[in-house]
């Protein structure tokens, strides 16, 4: 009985060895491991951090306002009454951006941006008084067709969150503020005085008003999509809404002033925007 147990450990033994010495074999037959690179599935990968550079050529399809207010004086009063437009609006036109930033990792960015667009304003007032002191005749009631251009130069800061990248196209929200120098041109103004409630009869040409200037504080609201073009350039597409507070439009006239008018005579309640853009961003470094 003995015999035959050490026959079956013997037995089992010579198989152990026998299939150690076959694996070692066959490890020296295999050939070495291949270091494969990692593939991208999601396109092309974006650089996560560093500063940037951008530049937008966008268009306002959308410039709003609520009705200018003006000044007109009383000169033997010595006193002043504030009108509003009866209708005015204003005109639509291409936006210019530029601006550097900083890409803190995938999802917060934030940049400083200078903005420049202009506008041209078209408003009607019909006022209710006599003509006869510009005219030498009974004519009663006129109407001012003015119109004047502006542009404006914003200087921004701004956030984004990125939403995440989707095969190269990465959504975002943004929130901007800082402030605005707003430049307007001076008055082209033409008067009718007229007899009737509308505006008609007597044509004659009023004293041009000098434009005003003032610094105003602005804020703006943004979402679009970023499409990675390689690496470090992103082709950028947007929708911004931006409003800029109101403040001076134009002074009085020589002859109101002379009579003794001072101050500012027309003033704007402030622009809202809705604007579209499309943009280049560049990483540097």
């Amino acid at each position: 009985m003995e015999g035959n147990v050490m026959t079956i450990r013997r037995s089992l033994a010579t198989v152990a060895i026998t299939l150690g010495f076959a694996s070692a074999a066959a490890a020296f037959d295999m050939p070495p491991p291949i270091d494969a690179p990692e593939i991208e599935t999601d396109g092309i990968a974006s650089t996560t951090s560093g500063w940037y550079i951008r530049g937008d050529l966008g268009y306002n399809v959308s410039t709003e306002s609520d009705a200018p207010t003006y000044r007109n004086y009383n000169f033997a009063t010595d006193s002043y009454v504030t009108n509003s437009f009866d209708k005015h609006r204003f005109s639509n036109n291409v936006t210019l951006n530029t601006g550097a930033g900083y890409q803190f990792n995938e999802f917060l960015r934030t940049d400083l941006t200078l903005d420049y667009f202009g506008s041209t304003f078209k408003g009607k007032a019909d006022r209710q008084k006599p003509c006869t002191f510009f005219t030498g005749n009974g004519a009663y009631g006129s109407c001012a067709y003015k119109q004047q251009d502006m542009t404006a130069l914003g200087l921004l800061a701004n956030g984004y969150v990125d939403l995440g990248t989707y095969w190269g196209l990465t959504p975002y929200v943004g929130a901007g503020a800082g402030v605005s120098y707003v430049k307007w041109g001076d008055v082209e103004q033409s008067r009718l005085c007229h007899n009737t409630n509308s505006c008609g009869g007597i044509d004659f040409t009023a004293a041009d008003q000098d434009g005003a200037d003032s610094w105003r504080f602005t804020y703006a609201l943004m979402a679009g999509m970023s499409y990675d073009v390689t690496e470090n350039m992103k082709l950028d597409f947007g929708y911004r809404y931006s409003q800029i507070d109101g403040g001076d439009m134009f002074g009085f006239s020589r002859f109101e002033t002379a009579a003794g008018a001072f101050g500012t005579k027309g003033k704007d309640k402030g622009l809202s925007r809705h604007e579209f853009r499309t943009g280049i961003r560049m990483m540097t470094w």
